[in-house]
């Protein structure tokens, strides 16, 4: 089963991913980190034992976060040996071209615009989950 890490420091997003997840019942585990810094230290473990386990693993990741945005957090994922294939799908508010091309050229899975209405953005998870549901099957 896939283990999904949440990067989004808006608490009304966390709870709407949240909802999206019970509403397509996907019963994939769920971490939570409330910026890249945080997200870093879960995904690293540290020296402790990982707070995520270490095995398939995505990241769905916001961009606009403080202490360390989502590009920072991509450049730091995807220059560290072990995290670096981790798949990231890109779940932003931004359609910024500048933030999808940076996004690209750092080899995310996706690019996806936050949708405005919850019900839309139940379908866009419920696209996420047969996503996860063909990577588990390759």
């Amino acid at each position: 089963m896939t283990n999904i890490l949440l990067v989004e420091d808006d608490e009304v997003d966390v709870m709407n991913v949240k909802r999206a997840f019970k509403k397509n019942n996907i019963t994939n585990p769920l971490y939570i980190a409330n910026n890249g810094i945080d997200a870093l230290i879960m995904l690293r473990g540290n020296g402790n034992p990982p707070l995520m386990p270490p095995q398939q693993r995505i990241i769905l990741l916001d961009l606009n976060m403080p202490r360390m945005n989502g590009i920072e957090f991509l450049r730091e994922l995807r220059s560290d040996p072990k995290l670096k294939p981790i798949p990231v799908i890109v779940l932003t508010t931004s359609n910024e071209d500048r933030d999808k091309v940076e996004a690209y050229n750092l080899n995310v899975a996706g690019y996806i615009l936050k949708p405005v209405t919850f019900s839309n953005f139940v379908e866009t998870v419920a696209t996420l989950n047969k996503y996860w549901a063909l990577s588990e099957i390759l």
